[in-house]
């Protein structure tokens, strides 16, 4: 018994350590996309480092797409085995948590390789605090010569996101001083505190409510390869909305109902797709008042499918982008042991990173991409439903056979 234990336990350690291993893989792909535009430090010996790096992303395209199609497949077979020893009770919290502060350590000093966001997000904190006007009525475009026009996408927007993202980013722009790459690495601290902040009230949650699923909504949120590509690498603004907004929902579920709609604004003020939250919370809010019971699942059940909603319309509004899974990923993790939620949150996340393949390959977003993209998010969506169908009607077929 004693020798199949450590058998175990070396296997787990082999596991933890082939996952770190990927997670250090796409810390240095990552450097494969830094802006041609873009010199991340005047040390010469970074320069050459930089230059070999862009190398294989911008002129080595095919060994370039490779990788990150390694880096996937590895993720997602992490991904799925963790799933599947949480499932069986095989692996402890502490073991995940482990993986999981390591991998936001590691990746809170990658570069954002899959989008250009994060530089806006760094510039329209610059205009407070640089340029000393707001952001609501000045664009990047309006500040000709500033050099971080040479390497930033979408210069021509004007601010859209809500004023307590302008609260958080503002001191970060502050202490970096306006120099870039602290500020640009402080940017990357928050999403990453975000991430881990999230992490610990999905954990926080599922251990209040249903504390067996514990570990298993932990896995399905914090080692799902889209929040670690799209939260920790790119570092998006969804991360920190999220945080909030699940912050939120625990204090809701102690019954505190006025500092859980404080956080949810606190939410709505950095992105405004959170906003579908609060008819969950007052909807419950008057069942519980008429001391009646609402279930902590049929909560999670109506905002998960809220935030879903959410993704349609924004995605309806310009086009679905990978990161807009963030919305729904969290809060399904709270639900995650059922398959018709377990089901599309792997087979979606998988189709929505494919996406960035064929920019990958082409380094443009033209011809045939987006119809290329377009087939990828039906096809995510078709599969996911016909996998869900297959395994809802095998489950029917059991049971019929089983009476």
């Amino acid at each position: 018994m004693l020798r199949i234990t450590n058998f175990k336990m070396i296997n787990l350690k082999l596991l933890s350590v082939g996952y770190l291993l990927t997670i250090i893989f796409l810390f240095f792909y990552s450097f494969t996309q830094v802006d041609l535009s873009l010199t991340l430090s005047q040390w010469s010996v970074w320069q050459v480092v930089q230059k070999f790096f862009q190398h294989i992303g911008y002129f080595n395209r095919p060994l370039s797409t490779a990788f990150y199609i390694l880096i996937l497949i590895l993720l997602f077979v992490f991904y799925i085995t963790y799933l599947f020893l949480a499932a069986k009770n095989k692996v402890n919290k502490k073991q995940i948590w482990v993986l999981i502060i390591v991998s936001a350590v590691i990746l809170s000093f990658s570069y954002n390789a899959f989008s250009y966001d994060l530089f806006n997000y760094i510039f329209d904190a610059k205009i407070v605090t640089y340029y000393h006007q707001s952001p609501y009525i000045h664009k990047a475009l309006d500040y000709q010569g500033d050099p971080m026009l040479t390497f930033m996408h979408w210069t021509h927007r004007y601010y859209p996101y809500g004023p307590f993202w302008l609260v958080l980013t503002v001191p970060l722009s502050f202490i970096g001083l306006n120099f870039f790459l602290p500020t640009f690495f402080l940017f990357k601290f928050l999403a990453s505190l975000s991430y881990l902040g999230t992490a610990y009230f999905v954990s926080k949650i599922l251990n209040k409510v249903r504390s067996k699923d514990e570990i298993v909504g932990l896995v399905f949120f914090a080692l799902n390869p889209l929040v670690i590509i799209e939260g920790l690498v790119s570092a998006h603004n969804e991360i920190p909305m999220i945080f909030f907004a699940l912050f939120s929902l625990f204090i809701f579920l102690n019954k505190n109902f006025f500092r859980s709609i404080l956080l949810i604004f606190l939410s709505i003020g950095i992105k405004f797709a959170t906003v579908f939250i609060l008819p969950v919370y007052i909807l419950s809010y008057f069942i519980q008042k008429n001391k009646k019971i609402i279930s902590a699942d049929l909560i999670f059940s109506l905002i998960t499918f809220l935030m879903f909603v959410s993704i349609l319309i924004a995605s309806i509004r310009t086009n679905f982008q990978p990161w807009y899974l963030l919305l729904v990923l969290p809060f399904a993790a709270l639900i995650g042991k059922k398959y018709y939620i377990f089901i599309p949150a792997i087979i979606l996340s998988l189709f929505a990173l494919l996406q960035y393949i064929p920019f990958l390959y082409k380094g443009d977003w033209n011809y045939p991409v987006p119809i290329i993209l377009f087939w990828l998010t039906a096809g995510g969506i078709i599969l996911s439903i016909a996998v869900t169908s297959a395994v809802y009607t095998l489950n029917n077929i059991v049971r019929a056979r089983k009476k």
